[in-house]
């Protein structure tokens, strides 16, 4: 295989150009495009849409695209999640106030109180590091939004595209462990969150978020209090000193900077958890409907999706060579089944090898080989299928106020030469 090589950039214009023919991307590619006729309506090729603005984040490696600023924002490109584990320095950035500075753990605290707690207790971090036992999952955090710049018309909000999600290894407490300790009555039906970091306005009575799980997805063995990350601190732009871990449902259930947990016999009412904050219609609507908010559901686990990760989109493939395509899957609270890759814009799919998860709400890996019927322009497209038999669609999902859970099948370009 040749180096990574990308492929001309169309300029914004040209991206623009939805219903050109094959002769104008050709052009564009410098190549013809094998299998064009077979490209879903109203689609570009994905070699003609691909950007990086290269900004830094401390901490974090310097090829994550940053959204926003004011919140930090920042997603990684498919081809920097090629690890089982996701490191550290590449797990994306979801920010919605600013993070806490100067933080000192000697004297973090964590208080469990609510009308569904027997009692209100206070934990140290070191107390809850000695007084518990320890647990270390693989887990996969995903935005509720990922995909979201795909919908048209557009929804509300930074516009990520594939890589606003990880799946690092998370160690901790668990949050069932805890809640036991304090005590929770029968009436309990759900948990919300507080943390410490502060509103965009500089308001001390304004929370950024406050979200949180019903109280079966709290007492599962996977949901934890996390102070690790890949056996390190974790970073201060993803939570540290402290922080709850929901595998595979969205991750803004997942509150960084942890100082309060509260205890609830009604769906928590915090901060970004009514109106239309991660929701979505009910039954499907019209692309730029207005949903009243009671025709809005909550979002709980993720659906099917996943990623290819090798080779990086835009690559040069010797014709007489085989090529290495890999990546991951996952979904929810449930388990990838299948896994398949198409050439020729979904007309027919292979089935690729897929590992079994490290744990419970943890991605899956998969890893096939593509032959390539002549030199051109291609994509290589991914998809998953669910242990319900439940698959990602081709295209976009239904169209949502918010921009949420876009699970269309991942594409790369590949020119053959």
């Amino acid at each position: 295989m040749t180096p990574v090589k990308p492929i001309a950039k169309a300029t914004s214009s040209s991206r623009r150009q939805f219903l050109k023919g094959t002769g104008y991307y050709a052009a564009l590619l410098g190549c013809e495009i094998v299998f064009f006729k077979h490209l879903p309506k109203g689609m570009i090729p994905i070699a003609l849409a691909q950007e990086n603005n290269g900004f830094q984040i401390p901490g974090k490696d310097p090829n994550l695209v940053v959204l926003n600023d004011r919140p930090i924002n920042a997603e990684t490109p498919a081809h920097l999640l090629d690890d089982a584990i996701t490191p550290a320095s590449r797990l994306f950035v979801r920010n919605n106030g600013i993070p806490p500075a100067n933080v000192d753990t000697a004297s973090w605290t964590l208080t469990i109180e609510g009308e569904s707690a027997k009692q209100r207790k206070t934990y140290t971090l070191a107390q809850l590091k000695q007084r518990f036992k320890h647990y270390t999952y693989q887990l996969t955090l995903e935005c509720g939004g990922n995909g979201r710049s795909e919908f048209s018309p557009p929804a509300k909000g930074n516009q990520w595209s594939t890589g606003a999600v990880g799946c690092p290894e998370w160690t901790g407490v668990r949050l069932a462990d805890v809640l036991n300790d304090v005590g929770i009555k029968s009436s309990a039906v759900y948990i919300g969150y507080y943390g410490k970091d502060t509103h965009l306005s500089g308001d001390a009575h304004k929370d950024p978020i406050s979200r949180g799980v019903p109280i079966n997805k709290a007492l599962e063995p996977e949901s934890l209090i996390a102070w690790a990350m890949n056996g390190e601190d974790l970073p201060a732009m993803n939570g540290h000193p402290l922080r709850l871990v929901f595998g595979g449902w969205p991750a803004s259930t997942s509150g960084k900077w942890l100082d309060r947990i509260v205890v609830r016999d009604q769906v928590h009412d915090g901060a970004k958890m009514t109106g239309t904050a991660y929701r979505v219609p009910f039954k499907p609507v019209a692309p730029g409907a207005k949903v009243a908010d009671e025709d809005m559901c909550i979002i709980h686990a993720m659906p099917a999706k996943s990623l290819i990760t090798h080779p990086k989109s835009g690559i040069l493939q010797p014709l007489s060579d085989k090529m290495t395509v890999r990546g991951h899957a996952w979904v929810g609270d449930q388990a990838v089944k299948n896994m398949a890759i198409s050439i020729d814009f979904g007309q027919t799919w292979q089935t690729v090898s897929l590992s079994k998860a490290a744990n419970r709400n943890a991605w899956q890996h998969w890893q096939g080989q593509l032959s390539f019927p002549q030199k051109g322009y291609y994509e290589v497209w991914a998809k998953a299928t669910d242990s319900n038999g439940k698959s990602q669609p081709m295209v976009l999902p239904g169209w949502n106020p918010k921009g949420y859970l876009n699970n269309a099948c991942h594409r790369i370009a590949v020119q053959v030469v």
